[in-house]
């Protein structure tokens, strides 16, 4: 049963807060996109023409990369969205292409500046909590690296353990890989972040994904906010 709780954990450590939760089924993972890779590159279009000529100040100034980087801040952090942001708009970097299902999560990152981290649904074990973490936790990131946890990161966890926190992203246990045809996409806001632009990202993974996947269906969508 796909059943998501939220602790009073979370709601008494991230009041203002938001937790975004998108959940398709019917997708499918192989093949490459020509209109996806268009719209890549239209996306990266309107991100130059709208900060043309930021400054590091400038972005750092935005509402929501501010609100990141508050939250970053207290555990010695830097949002990586806001670097990526810069190397499209400053360097002329290309958006990455990995897999239609990981590319869409970047792009709705760089058009919404809202942090989101994708699952396969079924390497899932639910349900699934979303709650602060204690400090103390063993958690493998998608790279395999194994890291002792600091106390409140906001984080989900499945019932075999953490799959995702803010600091270290996603784990190495459900990442969406070829054979993914369930994809959960989770967007994490701090307090801050309006819930509007939560929505906004998972409306723009969805949209995206129906361009790769036009018979894609969402099982599960549900936005959290703290008290």
């Amino acid at each position: 049963m796909t059943h998501i709780i939220v602790t009073d954990g979370w709601h008494d450590a991230f009041p203002g807060g938001a937790v975004g939760v998108l959940l398709v089924g019917n997708v499918d993972n192989t093949p490459g996109s020509a209109a996806l890779e268009q719209q890549k590159r239209a996306l990266e279009a309107r991100l130059r023409e709208q900060y043309a000529g930021y400054t590091r100040a400038e972005f750092q100034a935005l509402p929501i990369l501010q609100a990141y980087r508050t939250y970053y801040k207290q555990f010695d952090k830097t949002y990586h969205v806001q670097g990526q942001l810069e190397s499209v708009v400053l360097n002329g970097k290309a958006l990455p292409a990995v897999s239609p299902l990981v590319d869409v999560n970047f792009m709705a990152e760089m058009e919404t500046l809202v942090l989101a981290a994708g699952h396969d649904a079924d390497l899932l074990h639910w349900p699934l909590t979303i709650d602060a973490t204690s400090g103390g936790e063993r958690f493998t990131q998608l790279n395999g690296t194994v890291r002792t946890l600091k106390a409140n990161d906001m984080m989900m966890a499945d019932a075999a353990g953490i799959v995702c926190t803010i600091i270290y992203g996603q784990d190495a246990r459900t990442p969406i890989s070829p054979t993914t045809r369930r994809a959960l996409y989770v967007a994490y806001a701090p307090a801050g972040v309006p819930a509007a632009a939560v929505q906004q990202l998972l409306d723009c993974i969805y949209d995206y994904i129906r361009m790769v996947a036009p018979a894609a269906t969402v099982e599960l969508r549900e936005l959290f906010t703290g008290r």
